[in-house]
């Protein structure tokens, strides 16, 4: 069976921000696949990760190493998210004219989930949520997903996410900024992209993507890449596509989640699993489990990789992302 997966685009007004003032005409778009039952209680949520959009988690309708993905079936109704700076749904770079690049306001994490759950009961009314998912800053948009709908998440499933930005994330987060800033074209918004802060800023978040042992057992080649070099120049031309004021945006959005009260972890009904990488450098097992602890039924099971964050890329690295859909069916056939 082949899922059929259909772009959707809704247009939200002038949204009203956690942080004050409004994102003027917002749109959130993504991506669906199945239908919701009669009963409503198939919905699978998976918000985007950062510099991604909905497109980059589609490896979790089909199959990975010898693995097949229980959203795969056609048994439930995936909604797959863009996130509000990403390129996709508004962001700096498509914004209305007085919100453009430098003019975009702070968009949270939490501004991002009010819209997806607005999308959603728009749709649907208020249905239950049988898993919410996603890697990084989309496992962190799904950790905020079971904290405010309360017991309408009945699984959660962050991979390589925290719910809460930690200290040592934020410094990660700070180098990149820094490096961007350091081309003064990023400040200067009509004189062409910043070229050397992009390619700075994808340098830094290179180093910090994957594992040491990742670089030391030269674990690029099974990504492809002939050398290191070979693996950096793609980084670099990745991140030359995108938007500085884009990437910027998504980042003040995470940052903004230092923020996050540990507390209200403890309002979260969900059965829930959190799958941090071991080698993760700036999402750790270690905080995860401080998070985990506040959760009344919750576990930690380790992604087991060299990969380091990267590890839990939807489709990147194969082993992995079968022991992401592996944890997705255990969890799904619980309860």
């Amino acid at each position: 069976m082949t899922l059929e997966i259909r772009p959707w685009s809704v247009a939200l007004g002038d949204w009203p921000l956690s942080q004050g003032g409004l994102l003027r005409e917002a749109r959130l778009t993504g991506l669906m696949a199945g239908q919701l039952n009669a009963s409503g209680d198939n919905l699978v949520v998976v918000p985007c990760y950062y510099g991604g959009t909905a497109r980059g988690s589609v490896p979790l309708l089909g199959a990975a190493g010898g693995v097949r993905s229980p959203l795969a079936s056609g048994d439930y109704c995936v909604v797959l998210f863009d996130m509000f700076g990403n390129g996709q749904a508004t962001s700096a770079s498509n914004a209305h004219p007085e919100q453009l690049g430098q003019r975009f306001p702070l968009v949270t994490i939490a501004d991002n989930v009010a819209a997806q759950q607005a999308v959603i009961n728009q749709w649907f009314g208020n249905p239950e949520v049988a898993l919410a998912t996603g890697w990084s800053m989309g496992g962190m948009q799904s950790c905020h997903w079971a904290v405010t709908a309360g017991t309408r998440v009945k699984r959660l499933l962050p991979v390589c996410a925290t719910y809460r930005c930690w200290p040592h994330n934020a410094v990660f987060l700070q180098g990149l900024r820094a490096a961007l800033f350091a081309d003064p074209l990023t400040r200067q918004s009509q004189a062409g992209p910043p070229v050397e802060g992009l390619k700075a800023f994808a340098r830094v978040y290179a180093g910090w993507a994957y594992s040491q042992a990742f670089y030391r057992k030269e674990l690029y080649r099974g990504l492809g890449f002939a050398d290191q070099a070979a693996l950096l120049d793609y980084w670099e031309q990745d991140h030359l596509g995108q938007d500085a004021h884009d990437l910027l945006a998504m980042l003040a959005a995470w940052e903004a989640a230092a923020g996050h009260d540990l507390e209200a972890l403890g309002q979260v009904e969900a059965e829930t699993v959190y799958m941090p990488a071991r080698t993760d450098l700036y999402f750790t097992v270690e905080d995860a489990r401080a998070e985990v602890a506040k959760i009344a039924n919750a576990r930690t099971r380790v992604l087991e990789s060299e990969y380091g964050h990267a590890a839990g890329a939807p489709g990147r690295v194969v082993a992995s992302t079968a022991q992401w859909l592996t944890a997705m069916g255990d969890l799904l056939c619980s309860g």
